[in-house]
């Protein structure tokens, strides 16, 4: 009987390989290869820093795995914020986080209100902004111009979008 939490070929799975049945795994988000792009392009421009800032974050494993493919394009300063109002996925993500053992990647996790972090992320805005739906389609009242202003760049979950609109 295979426990959970191990893959056959390889033992007890890494913290950053583990998806929630049901879930879809980093890499296959639709937000993974424009995220992957922003990062190269950043560091195309010969950018050695980068902040990256998730909103709605969940567990932390898009903001974890995104941290850890800066690091391995060449960033040597990565500050990544992920936010959420939920405290269980907070601590799932504080936990995955703390296993981290980069002097280089500096990540932290908020549970806090959306519009209030993103209103303090636009005082310093990030590099990248990770949102689940779109800032042009999100329908929640002021929403769309704080992502605007927290960030250089929202990259989106388009199909999130789609699944609201049909569900609103």
């Amino acid at each position: 009987m295979k426990k959970a939490g191990q893959s056959p070929a390889n033992g007890p799975r890494a913290a950053r390989d583990f998806a929630v049945p049901g879930s879809r795994t980093v890499h296959a988000d639709p937000r993974w290869l424009p995220l992957v792009t922003a990062l190269a392009d950043l560091r195309q421009r010969h950018r050695c820093s980068v902040r990256i800032v998730d909103a709605d974050c969940g567990n932390g494993a898009l903001l974890i795995e995104a941290a850890r493919e800066a690091r391995a394009l060449g960033f040597t300063a990565i500050e990544a914020r992920g936010i959420d109002g939920s405290p269980a996925m907070i601590a799932r993500a504080r936990s995955a986080a703390g296993m981290m053992r980069d002097g280089a990647i500096g990540l932290t996790f908020d549970q806090v209100d959306m519009a209030q972090a993103l209103a303090q992320e636009a005082v310093f805005p990030a590099d990248i902004v990770l949102w689940h739906g779109t800032a042009r389609d999100d329908h929640r009242a002021g929403l769309s111009g704080l992502l605007a202003a927290a960030g250089e760049r929202v990259i989106g979950d388009p199909a999130a979008v789609a699944i609201g609109g049909m569900l609103a």
